[in-house]
């Protein structure tokens, strides 16, 4: 592709407000596209299909594990899940626990309807923020994504947003991954496996960090992304049996499913969400029996396909209503969820890119989904990260956010008495103390989205927050160097495992 031009950097005045300590997560779920009875039929059909259809390509493992719980094969090597296997599965799943960080801080709630916003994608590419242009992303730019994604405020957890591509084998990959991730951030980290040999190692990795597998299974502050299913109905043999090694190790499992509505999945949204849902229990009932007390992450994610091209259209109107109406199946079982929004087709951050991710992740955090990946920094379909959209999207998640606080209807929000006051003095509440008191606890404030008037925007050179977001990008990749990884584990990690990011790499130059 062809470079676009490197940009001015420019500074703009920002308001002289304290730092914001990190709110709590809101606890959202007002917006609901469908009815009970609407979802019990969607469940009943996705109880019809896996007793009655079943899926394809089961790895060994998972066939052995359902057949012994009273599934069974059918002449053609369909795995047939009865209807009482699922419900017993549906039953005995945990809810309410927490994802750690490391930092309890950033410890994420996975209640009913407590909303987290995070990174993710697996791009190949990145954009340079020095050129402007599109390259194969490295496990350096991973660490940075990292590094920058651990002082983004509202964005709460880190899911790999790319794939470094200078790695040699799978393996180097899936543990410099992890390696790379840990270092540059505290949040809770999701990254995938590729192979089931490599679970053990990773688990190793995190027992090191943690001090000791009970420790890690204790405060889990790493989970994976795990595909499954590889729609209509066919296992993935290989990330079946990274769901069942995961499950018994104590990694939390993220039990994915992505279908495209129309091209691996039925063109409506009532069919396409019953399949979905269908793959995704076959998941859950996986890991569930391999470990009962597994952390399970129900993690539907149907997307929309753009008829035209047969391309992924995650922007489009009808996206978030998809994603919405698969939050709320993922509620109608009270289970812990996933799902992704913010999957803009634009290729930069511009206005497209804008609309179609607050478009997509506000749907997705009214429906009160506990976590929602690719939020921010994603562009191009998800084939693409840009640092300068994480600074960008960080300021519209707060936005977002904001919109799924409750509403305090009380005597004192009703504030009659400083109404009756106010209007027979000044006129106006401006200089009122609970104007004051309130102007930093109730407000969310941009960080990089322009608020002047006309004349001292120009005044102050006419900044966009493009030019804003790419100086904050520049100064914190050359002076956030966290040091989250103990010199002494450090050592045990590279000493352990091939780790290819270089120790000078992690430090200011």
């Amino acid at each position: 592709m062809e470079n676009m031009p490197k940009r001015q950097r420019r500074r703009r005045t920002k308001p002289a407000l304290d730092p914001i300590k990190r709110r709590p997560a809101p606890i959202a779920g007002r917006l609901g596209p469908l009815s009970h009875e609407e979802m019990t039929r969607i469940n009943a059909t996705s109880l019809d299909i896996l007793s009655n259809i079943g899926l394809s390509d089961a790895s060994e493992m998972a066939v052995q594990s359902v057949t012994q719980r009273g599934g069974s094969q059918t002449r053609d090597g369909r795995l047939i899940f009865p209807k009482s296997l699922v419900e017993e599965a549906l039953a005995g799943l945990r809810r309410d626990f927490t994802l750690c960080g490391r930092d309890h801080t950033y410890d994420i709630q996975m209640n009913r309807g407590r909303v987290h916003t995070g990174s993710g994608g697996a791009s190949p590419m990145v954009v340079d923020h020095d050129t402007g242009s599109f390259r194969s992303a490295t496990l350096a730019d991973l660490y940075d994504a990292a590094r920058l994604t651990d002082t983004l405020e509202n964005v709460h957890f880190f899911s790999r947003s790319v794939i470094a591509g200078d790695m040699e084998t799978l393996h180097d990959l899936d543990i410099n991954t992890v390696y790379a991730s840990l270092s540059g951030t505290t949040k809770h980290v999701m990254t995938s496996v590729s192979q089931a040999s490599h679970v053990s190692d990773i688990a190793e990795m995190c027992y090191l960090l943690a001090g000791s597998s009970t420790a890690f299974r204790d405060r889990p502050f790493l989970s994976l992304n795990i595909n499954h299913v590889v729609p209509p109905l066919r296992f993935d043999p290989e990330a079946c049996d990274v769901l069942l090694a995961a499950a018994r190790v104590g990694i939390p499992v993220m039990v994915n499913t992505f279908g495209q509505m129309g091209a691996s999945s039925p063109v409506t949204i009532a069919g396409c969400i019953a399949q979905t849902n269908s793959e995704t229990l076959a998941g859950m009932v996986l890991a569930w029996i391999t470990n009962p007390d597994a952390t399970v992450i129900y993690g539907a994610r149907p997307m929309i396909t753009d008829l035209r091209s047969g391309g992924m259209a995650g922007g489009s109107g009808e996206q978030g209503l998809l994603t919405a109406a698969s939050t709320q199946m993922a509620q109608f079982y009270n289970l812990p969820n996933s799902t992704i929004a913010g999957a803009t087709d634009s290729k930069t951050a511009d206005a497209q890119a804008g609309y179609e991710k607050a478009l997509t992740v506000t749907m997705a955090v009214q429906a009160g989904a506990n976590l929602v990946t690719q939020a921010a920094g994603t562009q191009a379909g998800l084939m693409v990260t840009s640092f300068e959209a994480y600074v960008i999207d960080n300021d519209m998640l707060g936005a977002i956010l904001s919109t799924a606080t409750p509403i305090d209807v009380s005597d004192e929000t009703l504030a009659l008495d400083v109404i009756a006051q106010t209007v027979r003095g000044e006129g106006h509440f401006l200089g009122h103390p609970d104007t004051f008191a309130r102007m930093k606890s109730d407000f969310v404030y941009p960080a990089h989205a322009d608020r002047q008037a006309p004349e001292a925007w120009i005044a102050n050179g006419a900044p966009t927050i493009n030019a804003s977001a790419r100086h904050m990008v520049e100064t914190t990749l050359d002076t956030h160097f966290p040091n989250y990884i103990p010199p002494d584990v450090d050592q045990a990690i590279r000493t352990r495992f091939d780790i290819r990011l270089p120790k000078t790499r992690m430090q200011k130059s």
